[in-house]
């Protein structure tokens, strides 16, 4: 593979006709906004401004985010507030989370995080402790954690894991050559490629591992199959793949709009690697459609 995705274009002014999203409808919109707001959550998608807010509040569905709201790093991409809360933690919070899964009836929920870099351990203690008390309280609810590097501390990853997720997501977000300008400088490839398998070899084969590529920067299509095979390599079981939309105009820019065709044929070269399950398109996001990707590939043979 060589070249870029979809060959030199010019990016234009609007966004394209493949690329939209509907205002919220449905029941549930009104509902999930009301008990977000009721036990004080933040969710990612209010947060970095996700494309699939309405669909997936107007099915009755959320992915909330751990920690608070505001992120000590600040990556190019991100629409997320930064600042640090200089190690101040909400106690509290694991058990509003709790209470909003068991009120929802979720069979499956996703949950994510601020980087902390204030705190010692990443804030993997209350991740963990979060993950207990969804144990507790709803004991037939599969969660997905999408986790920062914790600084690349193994010992903070062995704490959070001591109560593991269903699944473990870690996005590596960009290829290699271009993670250095989209990401904050304490982030990197390398510490993202070593997190994922070191969840491999501490949660073993009971535990899903999952990231998330970003197309839409500049990157050439066999920087893409490279970052396929060494997530595989590194034990990833699942992969989401969507468009980069810029959050404002101090976020790094589009370097073009994938077309739906190459998401496809992307997603075939993905499949092909021997990941268990891939999700792909322009609106695709970490945790889109997360429960049918994973339950899509407890289904398949050797999965």
């Amino acid at each position: 593979m060589s070249g870029s995705i979809a060959g030199p274009l010019t990016v234009p002014s609007r966004l394209p006709e493949w690329i939209r999203t509907r205002p919220p409808v449905g029941p549930l919109y009104p509902e999930v906004r009301g008990m977000l707001s009721e036990l004080r959550l933040g969710t990612v998608c209010r947060e970095a401004h996700c494309p699939n807010l309405s669909e997936c509040w107007s099915a009755g569905t959320a992915t909330l985010m751990l920690l608070g709201t505001e992120c000590t790093r600040r990556c190019a991409f991100c629409a997320v507030t930064t600042r640090s809360s200089h190690g101040v933690v909400d106690s509290s919070e694991p058990g509003r989370v709790a209470e909003a899964v068991r009120r929802w009836g979720l069979r499956y929920v996703v949950l994510t995080q601020v980087c902390r870099d204030d705190l010692s351990d990443g804030g993997a203690g209350l991740l963990s402790e979060t993950v207990g008390r969804l144990r507790e309280s709803a004991p037939g609810t599969l969660v997905e954690l999408l986790i920062g590097d914790l600084g690349g501390s193994s010992e903070a990853l062995k704490t959070l894991l001591k109560r593991p997720p269903d699944v473990l997501a870690h996005n590596i977000e960009t290829v290699r050559r271009l993670s250095p300008d989209v990401r904050d400088r304490r982030a990197s490839y390398e510490r993202s490629l070593a997190l994922l398998q070191q969840a491999r070899e501490i949660g073993g084969a009971s535990l899903v591992t999952k990231s998330s590529v970003m197309l839409g920067l500049g990157e050439k299509e066999d920087e893409l199959g490279a970052t396929f095979q060494e997530l595989r390599g590194a034990g990833v079981d699942l992969l989401t793949l969507g468009q980069y939309l810029r959050p404002g105009p101090s976020h790094v820019p589009v370097a073009e709009y994938v077309t739906p065709d190459q998401f496809v044929r992307l997603k075939g070269i993905a499949s092909s690697i021997g990941f268990l399950g891939v999700e792909a398109g322009p609106l695709v996001r970490s945790s889109y459609h997360a429960e049918e990707l994973y339950r899509a590939a407890s289904r398949t043979p050797g999965g």
